[in-house]
């Protein structure tokens, strides 16, 4: 089974186009979608219900807004439960439909070659931003550079929702912590990066560009206290 995990905090303009990307895909017969509501107050969950409705899907959420940390909490927590196999993977998206998913089958086939997490990113060769400002870049580069120097690792992108997971390495994430992910805000992909490299996970990055045109609205993230929360995270967790 693909689990796809996509949180949502008021979508319903990104909604309908993120599910023609979905179906245009070739999507393997055993998918389900795990939809992680964080409270949103718009029709994000009526326009999912609806159209989703001859796939396998479920909406999680008690709508509170929490942050993307306890959306996603929430909806790995549940995949683990429901989870069959331990060859089961799960696929985090964007809801907002910047993840590019001309390179899925690329990144499906990495994880099917062992590969424990792999992830989408705007820095490894090929990849890059299109209609991004220079101060995201900015910020993101150094949070970046600080992570590589901090944890001796070569993973060059940290925050992309994007990527596919093992199930087995969230399993043993999940035997080593109280939680899977304790944080509540954008932070949360640091996290659990930083948990899955701490447990021997075998981790590479696909080039991706980023299209931010393709979203409908702002972006839920506030860079300068994402990017504080970044600095401050990697300097406390540091070995």
């Amino acid at each position: 089974m693909i689990f796809f995990l996509i949180p949502v905090f008021n979508e319903e303009k990104n909604i309908p186009n993120l599910y023609r990307e979905l179906a245009d895909f070739s999507l393997p017969e055993e998918a389900f979608f795990v939809f992680s509501d964080d409270g949103s107050t718009d029709q994000s969950k009526a326009i999912i219900e609806d159209l989703f409705k001859d796939n396998l899907f479920i909406i999680l959420g008690d709508g509170i807004n929490r942050g993307p940390g306890a959306a996603f909490n929430t909806g790995f927590e549940w995949i683990l439960n429901e989870s069959k196999s331990d060859s089961d993977c799960v696929v985090t998206l964007e809801a907002d439909c910047t993840s590019d998913l001309s390179i899925l089958p690329v990144m499906l086939m990495l994880n099917k070659m062992k590969y424990d997490l792999v992830l989408a990113s705007v820095y490894a060769q090929g990849g890059g931003f299109e209609q991004t400002s220079f101060y995201r870049k900015f910020t993101s580069a150094c949070a970046n550079f600080l992570f590589r120097f901090l944890f001796n690792v070569q993973v060059l992108t940290l925050s992309s929702f994007y990527r596919v997971y093992s199930l087995s390495i969230l399993q043993t994430i999940k035997k080593a912590s109280p939680a899977l992910i304790a944080e509540t805000g954008f932070i949360c992909m640091l996290e659990i990066l930083v948990k899955c490299i701490k447990q021997g996970a075998e981790v590479i990055e696909v080039p991706m560009r980023l299209h931010s045109s393709k979203r409908q609205g702002q972006s839920k993230m506030k860079v300068f206290k994402t990017t504080l929360q970044y600095f401050r995270f990697l300097f406390k967790n540091r070995d």
